[in-house]
């Protein structure tokens, strides 16, 4: 185990002197305890830590994804609620009544505040008018004030080559409680060309206060953080569980306002992105099925895979347990390609079959559904073997590739085999099953065999 207190000395993690950091590399998940899963140690550590140490609270991440966390939310952890508004008080106090609303979201885990009032601070405030009848302004008693606490320099020492500013400040014992500090001795200057000293208090007002420890800003603005991750259950149902819970409890004050930060707005933009992407491509695969066809009917029946190419990734995803992400939606997108190619596959060949005659509309579909079936499942199986590592992986980066290659696993096992036997009787009611399709042979005596068909293969003849 390996731990780091305070802030990095690159300057690299905007943590303060509170925040301590430990690596704890894991044994081979072959000797964990059968049944034991990253979940649920992260769950036995998070009570463990939770019963053992008051007032602190705990995150668990990895390097890389706690680099990458910090950067999407602004904090140490994976998603944040930003509470934006002036004061510091008001933050702190709707930061309150906020944690225990989210503390009941099902999901929610690692849920914390990061406090920025609690720093003790010595306010001194100068009485000008006190000050004046003594001939001394602001100015004066500041100085004092800093030579006695902060220390001033009062000359400087050579040693060979080198010189050093020598700070001398009052002694421990004159300062190190408030009453001492009170009494500290403020030079004046008397009418009669002598000194005379004058306490502090008699000058300025002293007061131990509770101030600012640490304030965030962005865009100029201050907030207070809240982080949490979310266990258990799919992000964007968490969050939108959370905002109608606030929202329906808690009424902020006005110029205060609530952002959501982290995981959930990277997946907000992707969202946003692949609302845009998904169109376009299909647009584009329209219309360069149209320019492969000349045939808008066939362009969109060659898409008539795709339905059943999502719901074999749908029921993948159920039946894993997994919730539906980012990598998940890229794994549809995948499988549009797929999915058009194999109705790309059925259609060119049953094209191909009716120009050379002999057979009906729906023997020469048959034909076709069954010449490409080996080269698709084999297109399929071949991408499916190749994914399944991924799908069924558990280390480290496994979150991000399992939902993509579980996802296209699904799709590809399931949706080739519904192809194959429902689109081709799907393509048959649009393309046209009539009797007067099938090409008679020569003389008008009956069906003549197609070409391309081997020996004891029907020939389209009907008893």
């Amino acid at each position: 185990m390996v731990s780091q207190h305070g802030r990095p000395d690159d300057g690299s993690d905007a943590a303060g002197f509170y925040n301590a950091e430990f690596f704890v590399p894991l044994k081979p998940e072959a000797q964990w305890t059968p049944g034991l899963t990253k979940e649920k140690l992260v769950d036995r550590l998070q009570q463990e830590f939770s019963d053992a140490f008051t007032g602190i609270t705990f995150n668990f991440s990895q390097y890389i994804q706690d680099n990458i966390e910090e950067g999407l939310s602004g904090v140490k952890g994976a998603n944040s609620v930003k509470i934006i508004g002036r004061d510091l008080a008001t933050l702190e106090r709707i930061a309150t009544q906020i944690l225990p609303i989210m503390d009941q979201v099902k999901g929610v885990t690692d849920l914390g505040i990061f406090r920025v009032l609690g720093q003790p601070n010595l306010n001194i405030r100068v009485d000008r008018e006190k000050a004046a009848r003594y001939g001394l302004n602001a100015g004066d008693v500041n100085a004092v004030i800093q030579a006695a606490l902060g220390g001033t320099q009062a000359t400087t020492v050579l040693e060979e080559d080198r010189q050093f500013a020598l700070i001398v400040r009052v002694a421990p014992e004159y300062r190190n409680s408030l009453d001492r500090v009170r009494r500290i001795k403020v030079g004046v200057q008397t009418s009669g060309g002598t000194n005379a000293y004058v306490p502090l208090s008699e000058l300025a007002t002293l007061s131990l206060d509770t101030g600012a420890s640490y304030i965030f800003h962005e865009r100029n603005q201050r907030f207070i953080p809240i982080k949490f991750s979310v266990r258990g259950r799919d992000l964007e149902g968490t969050v939108a569980d959370a905002q109608a819970r606030i929202a329906r409890q808690l009424q902020l004050p006005q110029g205060y306002r609530i952002e959501w930060a982290g995981e959930f707005e990277a997946l907000q933009q992707a969202r946003t992105r692949l609302a845009v992407i998904v169109p376009v491509s299909l647009a584009l695969i329209i219309l360069l099925l149209y320019a492969l066809f000349n045939s808008l009917r066939d362009s969109l029946l060659a898409l008539a895979g795709i339905p059943f190419a999502i719901a074999g990734g749908v029921l993948a995803l159920l039946v894993t347990g997994l919730n539906f992400s980012i990598s998940a939606a890229i794994g549809f997108v995948s499988l549009l390609g797929i999915s058009v190619m194999n109705g790309i596959l059925v259609l060119t060949y049953y094209h191909e079959v009716m120009q050379r005659g002999g057979l009906r509309s729906r023997e020469a579909m048959f034909h076709a559904a069954s010449q490409r079936m080996r080269p698709m499942l084999m297109t399929a199986l071949s991408a499916c073997i190749g994914l399944v590592p991924a799908a069924i992986s558990t280390g480290i980066g496994s979150q991000v590739q399992r939902p993509l290659a579980t996802v296209v696993v699904g799709g590809l096992l399931i949706g080739p085999l519904l192809l194959l036997g429902v689109v081709p009787p799907l393509c048959l009611v649009f393309l046209g099953g009539r009797e007067g399709d099938d090409a008679a042979a020569p003389g008008g005596e009956g069906p003549s065999a197609a070409p391309g068909l081997g020996p004891g293969q029907p020939n389209g003849a009907e008893p």
